[in-house]
């Protein structure tokens, strides 16, 4: 079954070809008091009386596709006088310097260096290389400190292994992609989230609420879309970063870029992480950390005809080992043995995407497409529990786009896709095998009037073969009302397939026996959400202050009931019993002055669910969530300081009344506050970073039950709602060589 499949998705591979429109790149910078010319990060980049539009990156850099009919090219930045250019067709590349004026000027991106706010009708907050490098973020699971529209946490106090939460509900709600395609699912999902080194990421567009039916019907409560650094836009000939922290955990990251010809460049992008430390502060016998190896690896290459075919193709390979449990614990002796408890995982993930477009001659018409392929090798051990499985997945979407007017008021984006997962798990002495194909077919019209009113309405059919058929409609929309201001809403629904044990690895790592009382049903879920966004000009940059509500609504959900008895976690359908989210969030992003940043954000969730017949609150979820940035920059950015405060609500435990009294706990969590600082010097081709996570040392008490018996009923490390770790305190370095794009 897997070579047929194997074989399905490489001719699917070879049999598509097509590509993006033309398009035109440029730089753009800004000049100092010397004449010196400085790059000009976040500037708006839009084709005149059309949304279309992009934004510099840390460079300055921007590339745009052409549009029919319209050769006039506007640049806005806050504090500068706007250029308006007119882009003949032999144009390619556009070197741009803007004047500092004092006057506003309208911007259709609300932007900082850091993140901002994209013009996209579905709201998208978008974090730049500079906001990724305001913390250590080694990966994608410690890229999110500064925001509250996504929740990390450990799933487990021995895996090391890492969840997310998105509008309240489980990280599996949300889509993550990679360059808008499906990237970290199935076996990647347990682990995933420290697979994505953050050294290879250009940027991160976090989107609530549902997606836009060209990309699948899943992404329930959000969307995470990351973006790697590209070899025709970063001009980082060489790249490397050093990295230790206190726990003496190592990481070595080295990029690099090469033109190949006119037409085509290469970037080879390599990531090594080891934590060979044991550490076990709160002297329970267990590690605090387990020891790891990864190693990661990724080529992409980047080709273009102008004017008739643009694409890409990413190849990568990853390897990964931990090993953790009781300080004592042996592999070599101990493994599967009640001498001590121990835990060994290993992953290794094969990946390759390739994406390309076709303009069509004489008309602004396109086709494009994405494939992919993954193979996943998983096999974990804990205590005397093994699961071992294997994933091969393909994927192909092919989507035709067309401007159905001449003032391009109207577009329509329309396309076929197919997904397919074969699964070989075998969970104790237990073999499972299923194979899940999905095709499916999608139409989408936007009607976009000026800079004012975008509206989307989408509609795609899929058949699962073991679900049957979803139909998904979703639609978003956004006004801008009032200059700077505007309103966006959105609706739609949602699909997931369940996989038990995939989506349950923390589980495994206690004494609960799993228990699925029924057939498992298809997920399915409406999801609405509301917005406004308002900017205003202060002495910095310009300021923003978003307010968010969303509203899910699960009318199947599979409940993993781990209330009903701490010895078991028992599966079952929601059956159109209640099951739902309210999540309302407010922040604040403020510039008051030239290099000072101050961000301000509260989340508030209410998530009920009905456990065993009864409508009570989602066991680990915090209903309340603040936080404090606080930014410094000098001139020219030769020093930044960057504090992050975070508070952190309580939240309710599972019922472990039935316990013995010293393996019991409280029903709720208590409220903590968590610090994160750093500091970083910038020299010409050098980077030295300093800084620290978890400040204040606050750290979950008895993150183990049962840690001094680990083999009895009682054992249960799932049940983590703060840090497990104290203080940690890390350094590195990071080199930048430039070339030219």
């Amino acid at each position: 079954m897997y070579k047929k499949i194997s074989n399905l998705v490489l001719i699917i591979i070879l049999c598509i070809n097509s590509l993006h429109a033309q398009s035109i790149s440029g730089s753009i910078f800004e000049s100092d008091e010397h004449n010196k010319t400085l790059p000009l990060p976040g500037a708006s980049v839009f084709w005149a009386g059309t949304t279309i539009g992009t934004s510099t990156d840390s460079d300055g850099y921007f590339k745009i596709q052409r549009v029919k009919n319209n050769h006039v090219l506007v640049i806005r930045f806050v504090g500068f006088d706007p250029d308006t250019l007119h882009i003949t067709d032999s144009t390619q590349h556009l070197h741009i310097v803007l004047r500092k004026d004092v006057e506003l000027s309208e911007v259709k991106i609300i932007s900082n260096e850091a993140m901002f706010i994209s013009s996209r009708p579905i709201l998208t907050q978008l974090i730049t290389t500079d906001g990724l490098r305001k913390a250590a973020c080694c990966n994608l699971s410690e890229s999110f400190e500064n925001t509250v529209s996504v929740d990390v946490s450990y799933s487990d106090a021995v895996t090391g292994a890492k969840q997310i939460q998105m509008l309240g509900l489980a990280g599996i709600y949300s889509q993550i992609m990679l360059e808008n395609t499906p990237y970290l699912r199935g076996l990647s999902a347990p682990f995933g989230l420290m697979h994505v080194p953050g050294s290879w990421m250009e940027s991160i567009s976090i989107s609530k609420g549902t997606a836009s039916v060209t990309n699948g019907y899943e992404a329930i409560t959000g969307q995470i879309d990351i973006n790697y650094k590209k070899p025709e836009t970063n001009n980082e000939k060489l790249f490397v970063n050093l990295f230790l922290n206190s726990t003496l955990k190592s990481e070595l990251n080295f990029n690099t870029r090469f033109q190949v010809s006119e037409n085509s460049s290469t970037m080879f992008l390599f990531h090594f992480e080891n934590q060979a430390l044991k550490i076990d502060e709160n002297k329970d016998g267990f590690m605090d950390i387990p020891l790891s190896t990864q190693v990661n690896f990724m080529n992409r290459w980047d080709y273009e005809k102008r004017g008739k075919m643009e694409g890409r193709t990413m190849a990568s390979y990853l390897y990964e080992t931990r090993q953790g449990g009781q300080m004592k614990f042996d592999k070599n002796k101990d493994r599967l043995t009640q001498n001590a408890y121990g835990i060994g995982i290993e992953n290794h993930r094969f990946n390759i995407i390739t994406k390309n477009g076709l303009l069509l001659p004489g008309s602004h018409e396109s086709i494009g497409s994405i494939v992919s392929m993954t193979y996943h090798d998983f096999s974990e051990f804990t205590g005397l529990t093994t699961y071992n499985a294997k994933q091969i997945s393909g994927y192909a979407n092919i989507i035709y786009e067309n401007f159905m007017d001449k003032k391009e008021r109207h577009k329509i984006n329309t396309g076929a896709s197919y997904q397919i997962d074969a699964y070989n798990d075998i969970y104790n002495d237990t073999l499972f095998q299923q194979m899940e194909s999905v095709p499916g077919a999608f139409a989408q019209y936007s009607f976009i009037y000026k800079e004012k009113f975008v509206a989307i309405a989408g509609f795609r059919a899929d058949y699962n073969n073991l679900y049957g058929i979803f139909l998904t409609p979703r639609m978003h929309a956004k006004w801008e009302f009032i200059e700077h201001s505007s309103l966006r809403i959105s609706a739609g629904k949602g699909y997931r397939s369940p996989h038990i044990y995939i989506d349950n690895t923390a589980l495994m790592s206690t004494s609960r026996a799993f228990v699925i009382l029924e057939k498992l049903k298809v997920e399915e879920a409406w999801n609405a959400g509301i917005s406004f966004t308002q900017s205003f000009q202060t002495k910095g940059k310009e300021s923003t202050f978003i307010l968010d509500y969303f509203y899910t609504d699960l009318k199947n959900q599979v409940i993993v009931d781990i209330d009903q008895s701490p010895q078991f976690v028992y599966f079952y359908n929601s059956n159109g019993e209640k099951s739902y989210s309210h999540s309302v969030q407010a922040e604040f992003m403020l510039y008051p002055y030239k290099g000072i940043e101050i961000i301000t954000a509260y989340r508030f969730n209410n998530v009920m669910q009905t456990i065993n017949g009864k409508l009570q609150e989602k066991a680990m979820t915090p209903a309340h969530k603040a936080l404090i940035t606080l930014g410094y920059a000098t001139k020219f950015d030769k020093w930044k300081f960057n504090l992050t405060t975070q508070f952190h609500g309580k939240q309710r435990l599972p019922f472990t009344e039935s316990n013995p009294e010293n393996y019991r706990l409280a029903s709720h969590s208590p409220f903590y506050m968590t610090m994160n600082a750093q500091v970083t010097k910038k020299f010409k081709y050098i980077e030295i970073y300093v800084g620290g996570e978890n400040l204040t040392n606050f750290k979950q008490e008895q993150p183990i039950i049962s840690a001094e018996d680990p083999f009895s009923q009682y054992f249960d490390s799932s049940i983590i709602w703060g840090p497990i770790d104290g203080t940690m305190i890390y350094c590195g370095m990071r080199f930048t060589l430039k070339g030219k794009k």
